[in-house]
This record gives C-alpha cells, structure tokens and sequence, in this order.
C-alpha cells in the first residue's frame, strides 16, 4: 500500500501532460450523460412500483465513479502489463469457467443467461469477453510482427490454437443465448484478425459487407418464421419482421420505440416529458435508453451523441495507423470495432434496421458490467495514445539536443 501511495502521484504527474483529451472529454461527456439519462429514464416507473426515484441515479454515478478510478489505472501502468503471459492464461481460465458456469447454473434474465449475481450485485462476463479478446489477440498476432513487416503471412498453423480457443469462448457466448454479445465478439476477432496481417481498410470493408450479408439473411428467415414461435431468440426475429402484428407480444418493444421516436421528432419534448417509459418502453434505462433520449431530446440530441462517441473511434482509429508497433494498432482497431458495432447494434434495433439484440448503448445505458470495460477500454487507448506523444516528445528533444 505504501508503495502504490508513492507510485500513483509520481506516475500520474509524469503521465498528465500526455493525457489525450480527445479521448478523456468525450468519454466524460457521454458518463455524466448517461447518469442524467437513466435518471429521467427509470425515475416514473419505479416510483409508480414503489421504488427510490434515486436509486438508478445513485447506481449509475456509483459505476461512473468506479469506471474513472478503472479507466486512470489502466492509463497509468505500465502497458507490458497488458501482455503479461500469467495475467492472460488467469483472463483465459476465468472466461471458461465463467462461460460454463453460466450455460449450465446462470439466471435467466430476459431470455439469456449472461449473469452471474452475487447478492445483488449481477456480472456480466460477455462485456468482459471483449476486452479480453481485444488484449489476447492482439498480442499473440504482434508476437509474429517481424514476419509481417517482412510481407510474409502468417501460417494458420501459427493462429490455429488462439484461434480455436476464442472461437469456443464466443460459442459459449452464443449458447448463452446472447445473440448481440456473440456477434460483437465475433466481429472484434475478425477485424483484428484480418487487420494483423492485411490493409486494415479492407477488414472493415470486409466486416461491414459480412454484417450485412448477415442481417439481410436475418431479415429472410424472419419473414418465413412462424409468429407464434416459443422460441425466446426467434421471437425476437419475428418481433422484427412482423412488429404491429405482434405489438402486443414479441413486437412490443419494437413498436414503443417507433412511438417515442416519431413522438420526439427534431427537438424532443423536453427533459423528464418521455410517456414511452412510463412502463410502456421496457428496459428505458438500458437497451432503449436511447429512444428515450429521441423522445425527450429529439433527433438533434441524438446526433449529437453519436458524434461524440465517434470523436473517440476515429482518434482510437488514427492512434492505430500512427503506432509503429502492431500490438498497439490492433488493440485500438479492437477498441474502434466494439464501439462501431456495439452502437450500430443499439441505435439499429430501436430503429428497426436490425432486430433487437439486448445490446446497450456505449457510456449511456444503465449498467456496471459495461460502464467497468468501457473504461478499462479507454484507459487502455489512453496509455497507448500517451506512450505515442511521450515517445515522439522524447525524439524532438535529442533532435533539439543534436
């Protein structure tokens, strides 16, 4: 404890001037955000079933808090901690057991059993997954930068075993029942994957032509599927396909988000005036809590905040085609993919583009899982963003020297 009192301050000074403000002001922006948001998006309906208006407020600004204290940690160590080998075959042995245990003793919660609950207190270890995946394989393929530089491929041999074992752990995911989880782990994987030994403009083309061959196969196999299926993830697909038919059941939370969207129209009808969350919009203050923000804060608002969340992509985007070391790009491709498709997932199923995916929305919705990887996530593109600034600070000044 003595130690760590004398490294953080001494590290933190040292650390401060590169702190990149490109990335800590809008993931401030969007938390502090999010804390008024599930605020005016929870507050009616539990005060209607008899609960603290303030509960959620005091929950989210909890994980807020707790997400900042995360998100300086990982800005201050050192960045081989990332890459230690004991550190990752510990991540590896968790999510197995984790994964497991859920498939076969999880809750179910809304049709997945995706929580382990401790007291109260639910962990969500498909978030996790997602860091662990951007860490694990962007490490094992830098492992192999030399061949790269060199225009050699990489063996499948050499990719095999990592491979596999991240493709049974987002299998797992899968048998979950976490459709959304699944399919953003998925595509983390393969844009790092292709990003490692090709143009990394090609694996997201790639990546966003697979997506929409995807969701148009969806769409299909919705139209032909049965409305009347028991089946919790083929409800959702036909929920989907078929939303007024089915507003009373599968399409409900489909058709309430049309109402708060076409209610809010440019400008929203002010903070606080939502009726969609008044019980009608289940889950206002996690999955559709943007539909809430469309309703209140109109169109513009929501612009607005998918700019903002845009600002830290493109930045994890450049800060990856500036590193010169592999493992740094692909953690921040890693880091940019998980927040593209995690928000096209979201902003997609409340609009009716995709089917619903129980997906959150970055920094915004309600949730302690998320709110502790996004910014262990950020705090891990801000190390790699200060170690660039103070490296290229350190060339200018043996220039100046010389």
């Amino acid at each position: 404890m003595q130690k760590f009192l004398y490294w953080f301050p001494r590290r933190f000074k040292e650390r401060l001037p590169y702190l990149d403000l490109w990335v800590i002001i809008p993931y401030l922006i969007l938390s502090i955000f999010g804390i008024v948001m599930v605020y005016s998006a929870s507050a009616d309906f539990y005060i209607q079933n008899g609960i603290s208006a303030k509960s959620y407020l005091l929950k989210q600004a909890v994980w807020v808090m707790v997400g900042i204290v995360i998100m300086m940690f990982f800005f201050l160590i050192n960045k081989k901690g990332f890459r230690n080998k004991g550190i990752l075959k510990i991540g590896t042995l968790v999510m197995y057991v984790a994964s497991f245990f859920l498939i076969f003793f999880g809750s179910n919660t809304n049709g997945a059993t995706g929580w382990i609950y401790i007291g109260s207190f639910g962990i969500q270890p498909a978030e996790y997954l997602k860091l662990f995946i951007i860490l694990y394989l962007s490490n094992i393929l830098s492992l192999h930068q030399h061949r790269i530089e060199l225009g050699e491929e990489i063996s499948p041999k050499v990719t095999w075993s990592p491979m596999v074992m991240i493709g049974s752990l987002i299998l797992l995911n899968f048998l979950q029942h976490d459709l959304g989880g699944s399919t953003i782990n998925a595509a983390i994987a393969i844009v790092i994957l292709f990003a490692g030994g090709k143009n990394y403009r090609k694996s997201v083309a790639g990546i966003f032509a697979g997506l929409a061959a995807f969701f148009i196969l969806l769409t299909t196999v919705a139209s032909k599927i049965d409305v009347h299926t028991s089946n919790y993830m083929l409800q959702r697909l036909v929920g989907f396909a078929h939303p007024f038919e089915l507003s009373k059941g599968a399409g409900n939370q489909l058709v309430n988000s049309y109402y708060a969207l076409g209610n809010g129209g440019i400008f929203g009808v002010g903070l606080g005036n939502s009726i969609q969350k008044k019980g009608y919009l289940p889950e206002a203050n996690t999955d559709f809590i943007m539909s809430v923000i469309a309703e209140e804060l109109g169109l513009i608002m929501v612009v607005i905040i998918i700019s903002i969340l845009f600002v830290i992509i493109f930045r994890a985007i450049i800060l990856g085609t500036r590193s010169s070391k592999m493992y740094d790009a692909l953690v921040c491709y890693g880091i940019a993919t998980y927040l593209v498709i995690q928000t096209f997932f979201n902003v997609g199923g409340i609009t009716g583009l995709i089917p619903i995916t129980g997906v959150t929305f970055p920094f915004i919705s309600y949730g302690g899982s998320s709110m502790m990887v996004l910014s262990a996530t950020m705090g891990v593109l801000l190390n790699i963003s200060a170690s660039q600034r103070q490296a290229l600070n350190e060339q200018k000044q043996i220039i100046e020297e010389d």
